[in-house]
C-alpha cells in the first residue's frame, strides 16, 4: 500500500495525535535518567541509589502499564491518553519546585512511571482505525515515537547545562502541553471497539508456561533496551569520564540504533521465523556482553553498544511476532502481560549494574548476568521450537498458517507449583 492510500483509510488525524503522545511520554519517561549525571552533582549519591533513580520510573511504567491498558479497553483510549497526559503534569512540576532530596526524586520517578503507561494505549488507540492488513504500517508509525527516548539523552543534558536540571522538568512541560491540545481537538476514538476483556482472562493465561516463556524473552530485550537507555550516560560518565552533554549524546546513538531497527524485527521474523531470529539476537547479544565485560576502549565499547542496542530493538519486534502464533485469541491480554514484565527488566538491570559497582567498583559482572539471560533464552528457545512444531509454528520455524488457542497440555501444565513457592 501506498503513503497516498494509506492517507485514504482510518484517521490520520488519530494516528498523528498517537504518535507525538508516545513520543513526548517516551521522552519524559526516560528523563530521569537523562539528567541522572547533572543531578548527582547536586546529590551525591552511592551507585545503588542511581540505580534505583533511574529504574524507578521504568518498574512504575510497567505497573501503570497494565492499569491504562485496563482503562482504554473500559472508557476508551482517548480519555486514557488525556487522563495520562494531564496525570504526568503532576511529576514534571514537582522534579522542576519540589525536588531537593534522594527520596523526593524517587516520588517523582514513581510517578513518571505514568508516562512509561503511554505504549499500551497509543498503540490501540491509532490501529482500531485500520484494518488488518494496514495495522502494521499504522503500528510502526506510533512506534516510531519510541525516538522520544533519544531526544531525552540528547537534549536533557544539554538544557541542564543551560538552565539547570530543575528546569528541564519545567520546560517538558511546553511539548506536552502541546501534544495534549492536540490531543483534545483532533484524536478520536475509532467505532471498531472491542469488548473489555474480563480479569479472568489474565488469570487463565498467566498459569500457563508459554505466557512466561514470552515474558522471560521480552525481558531481556525490551528490559535490556528500556534499562540500558535510563543507565547508559551513568556509565558512561563514571566508567569512561565524560561529561553529560558527551555521554548523552553517545546514548542518544545507541537508542537510536534500537528504536530504528525494531520495526525491522519484525518483518524478519515474518520471513524467517521469530525463533530463528530470536536465537541469532540472543547468541549476538550474548557475545557482546561478554566481550563488554573487559572494560573494553571507549570507541569499541560505543560501538559494542550500537550494536547491541540494535539487536535488542530487533529483538523486540521479533517477540511480539510470537505472541499471535502461541495466542491467537488472547492477543491483547497476552500481549499487556508481557509487556508489563519487560518493563520490570528494565527496572531490574540499572538496579543490579549499581549495585554490582557499589560492590565491586566494576560493572562486570552486570553484563556477566545479562549474557547468561541471554543464553539463557536460547536454551528456552530451543525447547519450545520442538514443542510448537507442526501446533502453532512449522517445521521450518514459520508461522503456522493456521493456528488454535487450546494450549498444548503436555508443554502447558499449570503453574500451582510456581505460585505456592
Amino acid at each position: 500500500m501506498s503513503l497516498r492510500e494509506f492517507r485514504k483509510v482510518g484517521h490520520w488525524p488519530t494516528l498523528l495525535c498517537a504518535l507525538l503522545y508516545f513520543a513526548i511520554s517516551s521522552m519524559i519517561w526516560v528523563l530521569v535518567g537523562a539528567l541522572a549525571n547533572n543531578i548527582v552533582v547536586d546529590f551525591p549519591l552511592s551507585s545503588f541509589e542511581k540505580g534505583i533513580l533511574v529504574g524507578m520510573p521504568i518498574l512504575c511504567g510497567a505497573v501503570f502499564r497494565l492499569a491504562f491498558g485496563w482503562m482504554a479497553d473500559r472508557i476508551g483510549a482517548r480519555r486514557t491518553a488525556i487522563i495520562g497526559m494531564v496525570f504526568t503534569i503532576v511529576p514534571l512540576l514537582a522534579g522542576w519546585l519540589w525536588a531537593d532530596s534522594f527520596g523526593e526524586l524517587l516520588v517523582v520517578g514513581l510517578l513518571l512511571g505514568v508516562a512509561g503507561a503511554s505504549f499500551a494505549v497509543a498503540l490501540p488507540h491509532a490501529s482500531r482505525w485500520y484494518k488488518p492488513q494496514q495495522q502494521g504500517f499504522a503500528l510502526g508509525i506510533v512506534g516510531a515515537g519510541n525516538f522520544g527516548t533519544s531526544l531525552a539523552a540528547l537534549i536533557g543534558p544539554w538544557l541542564a547545562g543551560q538552565f539547570h536540571w530543575h528546569a528541564v522538568f519545567g520546560l517538558a512541560l511546553i511539548p506536552l502541553g502541546i501534544v495534549l491540545g492536540f490531543f483534545v481537538l483532533f484524536a478520536k476514538d475509532s467505532p471498531n471497539q472491542p469488548p473489555p476483556k474480563p480479569l479472568t482472562d489474565y488469570v487463565a493465561v498467566l498459569g500457563l508456561r508459554d505466557t512466561w516463556n514470552l515474558c522471560l524473552f521480552y525481558a531481556v530485550t525490551f528490559g535490556g533496551f528500556v534499562g540500558f537507555a535510563s543507565f547508559l550516560s551513568i556509565f558512561f560518565h563514571d566508567h569512561y569520564s565524560l561529561g553529560s552533554v558527551q555521554a548523552g549524546a553517545l546514548v542518544a546513538l545507541c537508542v537510536g540504533a534500537g528504536s530504528l531497527l525494531r520495526p525491522l524485527g519484525g518483518y524478519l521474523a515474518d520471513r524467517v521465523g521469530g525463533i530463528s531470529l530470536l536465537t541469532i539476537i540472543y547468541v549476538a547479544a550474548g557475545i557482546i556482553l561478554l566481550d563488554l565485560v573487559t572494560a573494553p576502549p571507549l570507541i569499541w565499547g560505543v560501538i559494542l553498544f550500537v550494536t547491541l542496542m540494535g539487536l535488542l530493538g530487533l529483538g523486540n519486534g521479533a517477540v511480539f511476532q510470537l505472541v499471535p502464533q502461541r495466542f491467537p485469541k488472547e492477543i491483547g491480554v497476552v500481549t499487556g502481560i508481557v509487556g508489563a514484565v519487560g518493563g520490570v527488566g528494565g527496572f531490574v538491570l540499572p538496579t543490579l549494574f549499581g549495585g554490582v559497582h557499589q560492590l565491586t567498583g566494576s560493572y562486570a559482572f552486570g553484563f556477566f548476568f545479562i549474557a547468561l539471560m541471554a543464553f539463557g533464552c536460547v536454551a528456552m528457545l530451543f525447547h519450545i521450537s520442538n514443542a510448537w512444531a507442526g501446533s502453532f509454528i512449522t517445521k521450518e520455524g514459520l508461522a503456522a498458517a493456521a493456528v488454535h488457542s487450546a494450549p498444548a497440555p503436555q508443554l502447558e501444565p499449570e503453574m500451582a507449583g510456581a505460585r505456592a513457592s
